[in-house]
């Protein structure tokens, strides 16, 4: 029996793809910069069924690719040639939320913004949000100890997950989803399989931490000098400001390119680098937010600020902000996305050797920098020509270097930069983490050209 047929008598032959037309979009990138080539995009709706699925291929020694909501950018959902990917689109079981323990429970293919729906009623909320909140998938979040906008307080996902249910590559299942908040008992599996990027196991369900629903939000955008007048205001805020939850940044270029794209104006007067400052009040207990956020940022020398406190006029300040993943895409030619991060008091000589390193690089390149000040988060756009692409990367990654800092804030390695990891790894913790690898996978069939090196 050929691995198909396995494969359709598991899941059944209308979860397995293989029409050129309808497989394409698993095979590429939602930049379109990666396109490769399956054997076929399997979509099991169940543990079970990802556990047979697993088996077979394992016995057929076939490479098995998850994939997510295929919204990452490093290339680790995406096939190179003859593999089959595993699509956890199907698993959508039950949002189990748990309000007493503070906890929700949701399977792998389940959206950001699908559990935030289901955990609204309840008054509770995740400590996670980033902008690709409805289409990145609660297992691909796990899979790459994702990021986003609120990990000045809460941390990335690894800070927020209480267990997991993943499928080993021979399909042997890890089941710990307790959600115990003290349990001392060996190995911390979860936090194992977090940030593998599916080289480990394949998520099939993920307990998380949630909290109390915000009863106040207070933004406010400053207009600013410089990146060091940035790092200064986040050291007086993390100093006066226990409710601050997300600090952001974006360049004056960056804010053009964003109005051009439709975003509003808030500033009167243009800034060399916006700050958007959001601190949230989880106890209900009184109207003093807005009060302990203007007293924070008093004697703070911006040039212009802009203040809000209700929907419509927080939308209005994020715009500019959540436009600036599109902006480099609309600047034609090669875009490189790169997620970069240095220590806080590195960030502001960090970003002018980045841009004298691309200018000297490519000339022509145009440069689009934001990012998440307050975890140290530089994001370096470039849009650039595919005969420079290379060099501009290796300029960007050597600065990192140079600074000590990581090639990977939050996207993860991918296939991307997995030659480079001994940039960021020592060698001791590489041999590690191929043992582990052989360990978990002695068939070396998940993601075998993602993270490790060759």
């Amino acid at each position: 029996m050929s691995l198909l047929d396995a494969l359709a008598r598991t899941i059944g032959s209308e979860h397995v793809l293989t029409d050129a037309d309808v497989v394409r979009g698993y095979e590429t990138d939602w930049m379109g910069r990666r396109l490769g080539a399956c054997l076929a995009v399997v979509r099991p709706g169940s543990s079970d069924e990802v556990a047979a699925v697993l088996r077979a291929c394992a016995d057929a020694r076939v490479p098995v690719v998850p994939q997510g909501g295929n919204t990452g950018l490093v290339g680790g959902g995406v096939p190179v040639g003859g593999e089959v990917v595993l699509s956890t689109r199907r698993l959508t079981g039950e949002t189990v939320v748990d309000a007493e323990d503070a906890r929700v429970t949701a399977s792998a293919g389940t959206t950001v913004a699908q559990v935030q729906a289901a955990l609204t009623p309840h008054g509770l909320e995740l400590g996670i949000d980033l902008a690709s909140r409805d289409s990145a998938t609660i297992g691909g979040l796990v899979a790459t100890n994702a990021g986003g906008l609120r990990v000045p307080r809460f941390g990335h996902v690894r800070r927020q997950l209480l267990g997991l249910e993943a499928v080993l590559a021979e399909g042997v299942r890890v089941e710990r989803l307790s959600g115990l908040r003290k349990d001392n008992s060996g190995y911390d599996l979860p936090s194992l399989l977090c940030g593998s990027e599916g080289t480990l196991g394949v998520v099939t369900r993920a307990c998380l931490r949630v909290w109390p629903l915000a009863s106040q939000r207070v933004t406010v955008v400053l207009g600013l000098d410089d990146l060091a007048a940035c790092v200064g205001v986040v050291r007086r805020l993390r100093a006066r400001l226990p409710q601050l939850e997300c600090v952001e940044a974006v360049f004056a270029d960056g804010v053009e390119q964003a109005v051009a794209l439709g975003a509003r104006r808030v500033l009167d007067r243009r800034a060399p680098v916006e700050l958007l400052v959001e601190a949230v009040d989880r106890t209900g207990r009184g109207d003093t937010l807005l009060h302990d956020v203007l007293a924070a940022l008093e004697d703070t020398a911006a040039l212009a600020t802009a203040v809000a406190t209700d929907a419509s006029g927080r939308q209005a300040l994020w715009e500019r902000r959540e436009r600036q993943p599109e902006v480099v895409v609309r600047l034609g030619g090669t875009a490189l996305k790169l997620d970069t991060a240095v220590r806080l008091g590195q960030l502001p000589a960090y970003e002018l050797d980045v841009r004298a390193a691309v200018a000297a690089t490519d000339p022509g390149a145009r440069l689009v920098l934001y990012g998440h000040v307050g975890d140290g988060s530089l994001h370096v756009n470039v849009a650039t020509d595919p005969e420079h692409a290379a060099d501009v990367r290796d300029a960007v990654f050597d600065v990192v270097r140079t600074h000590g800092g990581s090639l990977s804030a939050e996207h993860g390695i991918g296939r991307d930069k997995r030659q480079r990891l001994d940039w960021v790894r020592t060698e001791g913790e590489i041999t590690v983490m191929a043992a582990v690898k052989r360990a978990l996978d002695p068939g070396g069939i998940l993601n075998p050209q993602v993270l490790l090196p060759a």
